[in-house]
C-alpha cells in the first residue's frame, strides 16, 4: 500500500467499521493530544481503552488503563498509536499476539515506519500512518 496517500474511501471504511479502539500511549494530562483524542472519539460513540504500562489500573478519561494490548479483555478493532515511530515495529508485534487481532493498526501524526507497516499488513492488518482520526473524522463524516 502507498502510506503517502491513502484515499477517502479507506479511511472512510475504517472510521465507519470500527468500534472498539485501544489508544497505546494514552496520557491522563488533558494537555496532551493523546487525551484530547480519546475523549474526541468517546464522544463519537467509540470505545476507547487506553493502554500506558504507566498507568495500570489507573482511569483515563473514565476508562480503565491496562499496561499491554494483549492484556485489554475485549476485542480490539482498531489500534490507535501514540508512540514514537521506532515503537511501532513493537506496537505491530503486540498486536499480532492479541487473538482475535485488530483489523486496523493507526499511527497518528509523525508516526511512520514502513516495515512495520508492511509486517501487519501481511497478517492480513489494515494501516494508516501520519493521520489522526479525530481530524480525518470531521472532514470525511463531520
Amino acid at each position: 500500500m502507498d502510506h503517502d496517500h491513502y484515499s477517502d474511501d479507506y479511511i472512510l471504511d475504517i472510521l465507519r467499521s470500527v468500534k472498539t479502539i485501544a489508544l497505546t500511549g494514552a496520557s491522563p494530562n488533558p494537555a496532551r493530544p493523546s487525551n484530547g483524542v480519546m475523549g474526541y472519539l468517546l464522544s463519537r460513540g467509540y470505545e476507547v481503552v487506553p493502554v500506558n504500562p504507566g498507568q495500570v489500573g489507573k482511569r483515563i478519561q473514565g476508562q480503565e488503563v491496562f499496561g499491554r494490548l494483549v492484556d485489554v479483555p475485549v476485542p480490539v478493532d482498531m489500534v490507535d498509536v501514540f508512540r514514537a515511530s521506532n515503537y511501532l515495529s513493537e506496537v505491530v508485534d503486540e498486536a499480532l499476539a492479541m487473538n482475535p487481532r485488530p483489523k486496523v493498526i493507526w499511527a497518528q501524526l509523525g508516526v511512520r515506519d514502513d516495515a512495520a507497516a508492511a509486517k501487519a499488513e501481511a497478517a492480513g492488518i489494515k494501516v494508516v500512518m501520519d493521520r489522526c482520526p479525530a481530524i480525518e473524522y470531521p472532514r470525511l463524516i463531520g
